[in-house]
């Protein structure tokens, strides 16, 4: 059995596990003790910045594994039939820091790498299958509005709300937030949603928009305002030991996926924008699809170097997928990948979390931390042998698109509005009792520091998703502020 001593950061035998060099018992400690100035140094630097939203989380390892044919619709390896593939899960929570408490009332992030035969293919989503805005110009301030005021460095329900009742399309969104999926009873059990359209190519290179929906084999359940009060006190991160000894105990948790796909000529004349982020597309017009099964069943072993620098990011799609004209999508291809270069090195590829299961022929080269040894030639096109790019490979979705350049929103569908689908879910897929929660979950909110006049536009954003609950909500507030 091999001795376990404990070494230097370069592997040699450390010295001391307790004691510093210094001259005589009491002396002052020496400059030389290297061994000493490597601990203070690394733990003055152990800390990475957190992520901007979703700072929060945990997840786990497990597989995804084909159990239908959807290779009509597209090329893609991960998605042929039997095709078994190693991938990593992380769910957290949107406005809250890393310390924050798994229970607050926040969307939750659905975040997955599938570690393909064809490179990794990321999907970042929610479980709501909306958002708050359509427009990426809106996301930054969005989130800031959800995090902390700048004077005091406290959570202000003011601040958001000011931001949703000025901000129309972000009612189909806060009103799922507000229901009882807003505070899942475990990540477990709640659904995961793309929520953005996606696009897939086949073999014949015909194109078709897709939505991907991860239906929990768990079954919905979801926390009350009070209970989840109650655990943000008793267990901060009761979301976190849930998965973690769930997987200890071999009661693997799973997903079925399944996807919704529209014709990619249906899309110029549906109506309304199949793009638009703040709306679902309806089953009755396109029904779910079986795909596959999404398995968890492998804990992490190091939380930092396994799931705090774990990088997911929509632009890692493989060949027979892609993204689409969704402007929140692609925005997010440009800032997730921009923020992990920020938070984790410009060679963060390189960390075996987020680490291809195939090998990498790039020219990309140098910058801080890289570890994978580069060879000449490091430039194409050159006559030395490097790879060269294969477009037929590759099977890139591309689509024609014209047009005068503009800032203005898609107003060209018959039903492009902001609160007719929120209505619609108040009105017909919540029951008695889910309506009465939500109003109480809104009037807790708004009783609880909202002003003048956000207050007000606050009633108006309600009546305009729907009459009823709009007067029930204003009547809640103002009963309990007198």
């Amino acid at each position: 059995m091999t001795e376990r001593y404990t070494t230097t950061d370069g592997g040699s035998p450390a010295p001391s596990d307790d004691q510093s060099l210094t001259i005589g018992p009491d002396g002052p400690i020496l400059l030389q003790d290297h061994y000493l100035i490597e601990q203070m140094a690394q733990f003055n630097r152990e800390r990475i910045p957190e992520r901007q939203p979703h700072a929060k989380g945990a997840g786990a390892f497990g597989h995804f594994e084909v159990t239908n044919d959807v290779s009509q619709y597209t090329r893609a390896a991960v998605f042929q039939p039997g095709t078994k593939t190693d991938m990593l899960a992380r769910f957290s929570t949107v406005a809250g820091e890393r310390g924050s408490p798994d229970t607050w009332r926040d969307p939750r992030g659905f975040a997955l790498k599938f570690y393909t035969t064809e490179g990794n293919f990321d999907l970042v989503g929610n479980n709501t299958p909306v958002f708050f805005m359509r427009d990426p110009m809106k996301f930054q301030h969005f989130i800031r509005s959800q995090k902390r005021l700048q004077s005091n460095n406290l959570r202000d329900n003011n601040m958001q709300w000011d931001f949703w009742s000025l901000s129309p399309e972000s009612a189909h969104q806060v009103t799922w937030l507000m229901g009882d999926r807003g505070i899942p009873k475990t990540w477990r059990h709640m659904n995961g949603y793309s929520s953005h359209t996606y696009s897939w190519i086949n073999d014949a290179g015909e194109i078709f928009w897709v939505k991907y929906h991860f239906k929990t084999d768990q079954g919905i359940e979801f926390l009350t305002q009070d209970e989840a009060d109650r655990l943000a006190g008793e267990d901060a991160d009761h979301h976190t030991r849930d998965l973690w000894q769930a997987i200890e105990r071999g009661e693997y948790p799973s997903w079925s996926l399944k996807v919704q796909i529209m014709p990619f000529e249906e899309a110029k004349t549906y109506r309304f924008n199949p793009f638009d982020l703040t709306k679902v597309w309806p089953h009755g017009d396109y029904p779910l699809i079986d795909v596959g099964k999404m398995t968890l069943n492998r804990n992490v072993t190091d939380f930092h170097t396994e799931m705090e620098q774990a990088a997911f990011e929509p632009n890692n799609t493989v060949p027979g997928t892609g993204l689409s004209p969704d402007k929140m999508l692609l925005a997010r291809g440009f800032s997730y990948a921009d923020a992990h270069r920020a938070r984790l090195g410009v060679n963060y590829k390189q960390i075996p979390v987020n680490e291809p299961q195939v090998e990498v022929r790039s020219y990309s080269k140098d910058g801080a931390m890289r570890i994978r040894n580069v060879t000449d030639p490091v430039y194409a096109p050159n006559s030395y042998g490097g790879p060269q790019a294969d477009p037929a490979r590759a099977a890139e979705v591309r689509w024609m698109a014209d047009g005068q350049m503009v800032r203005a929103a898609n107003t060209l569908h018959a039903e492009d509005d902001d609160f007719g689908q929120a209505g619609t879910m108040v009105r017909e897929v919540l029951d008695d009792a889910a309506r009465e929660r939500l109003a109480s979950n809104i009037v807790g909110s708004l009783s609880d520091g909202v002003q003048e006049p956000v207050l007000s536009r606050a009633f108006e954003y309600w009546r305009n998703v729907d009459a009823d609950l709009g007067k029930k909500v204003e009547e809640g507030v103002r009963a309990t502020v007198r």
